[in-house]
């Protein structure tokens, strides 16, 4: 399994862009910044592991050999 492919990158660079804008512009706290950057950093890690589990048994590099 591909787990950093090309798919995979732009994925998590939208989640993460959108996670920290969704957390930056609504908050009003003093440290919003540091929240957003946490918050779409665990998005992220939480998307990577979750790919990774879901893709975990199978096998990418044989593909089936009867389709039509």
């Amino acid at each position: 399994m591909k787990l950093f492919g090309k798919n995979h990158i732009i994925i998590l660079v939208i989640t993460f862009v959108i996670l920290f804008l969704m957390n930056y512009i609504g908050n009003d706290a003093p440290d919003k910044l540091q929240r957003a950057i946490m918050t779409a950093s665990a998005g992220v890690i939480g998307l990577t592991v979750g790919l990774f589990i879901l893709n975990k048994g199978k096998n990418d590099k044989n593909p089936p050999q009867d389709f039509d």
